[in-house]
C-alpha cells in the first residue's frame, strides 16, 4: 500500500463517528492514519483496510495462530485484538521482518530447511518463532522450562521450541522441519 494514498501514512482514511475512532498504527515501519469502527480487529484492519496480507485469517477465534503478528515486540493473535487499543502500536508481520532485500535469519531456515507446504502458516509460525525467540531471551519460562530456572534466558531445547510454537497449527504438518528451522536459527546465536 502506498504510504501517502488516503489510508495510507500521509493520510486519514475517513472521518471517526460515534461509533469509530481515528488511530495511528504503525505497521512494518510505516505510519496508518485511519478511522475504525470499534468492532474491528486489528487482523482485519491490516487485511481489508491496510492491504497487509501476511497474517492469515485461520479459525477467526485465536486457535491456530495463522494470524500471529508482533505487537510492540510481542507475539499476538489480531483476530482477537480490537484495533482501536492498539493506537500508537508498533506492528511487525511476516512481510516487515526482511532487513532491506535479506530476509529474516529465520525466514532463510525456513527456505532452507523446507518448512513449509502449503505456506497458509508460514507467515503466522515465523512471527510466532521471532517473539518465541526474545521471550527466551529474555528469560520467560515456559510449561517445561527447567524448575530450578533463575530468570536468565531459557536454553532453548527441542521440547522448549516445541511447547512455545505449540500454539501455531500447521495443518500440512510440517512441524518437524519448523522446529529445526527454529533450531537451526538458534545454533546460529551460541557463541
Amino acid at each position: 500500500m502506498d504510504p501517502s494514498s488516503p489510508q495510507g501514512g500521509g493520510g486519514t482514511a475517513g472521518a471517526a463517528d460515534t461509533h469509530s475512532s481515528v488511530l495511528t498504527l504503525h505497521v512494518n515501519d510505516v505510519a496508518y492514519t485511519i478511522a475504525l469502527d470499534h468492532r474491528t480487529t486489528l487482523l482485519d484492519a491490516l487485511r481489508e483496510r491496510l492491504d497487509v496480507t501476511g497474517p492469515k485469517k485461520g479459525c477467526d477465534h485465536g486457535q491456530c495462530g495463522a494470524c500471529t503478528v508482533l505487537v510492540d515486540g510481542r507475539r499476538m493473535l489480531p483476530c482477537l485484538l480490537p484495533a482501536v487499543a492498539y493506537d500508537g502500536s508498533r506492528i511487525t508481520t511476516a512481510e516487515g521482518l526482511a532487513d532491506g532485500g535479506r530476509l529474516h535469519p529465520l525466514q532463510e531456515a525456513f527456505v532452507a530447511r523446507d518448512a513449509l507446504q502449503c505456506g497458509y502458516c508460514t507467515p503466522g509460525q515465523i512471527c510466532s518463532a521471532v517473539g518465541m525467540l526474545a521471550e527466551a531471551a529474555d528469560g520467560h519460562p515456559s510449561h517445561v522450562t527447567a524448575r530450578d530456572h533463575t530468570g536468565g534466558p531459557v536454553p532453548l531445547t527441542r521440547e522448549e521450541i516445541r511447547e512455545r510454537m505449540s500454539g501455531n497449527l500447521c495443518r500440512c504438518g510440517a512441524y518437524t522441519n519448523i522446529v529445526a528451522a527454529v533450531e537451526d536459527v538458534v545454533g546460529e546465536a551460541k557463541p
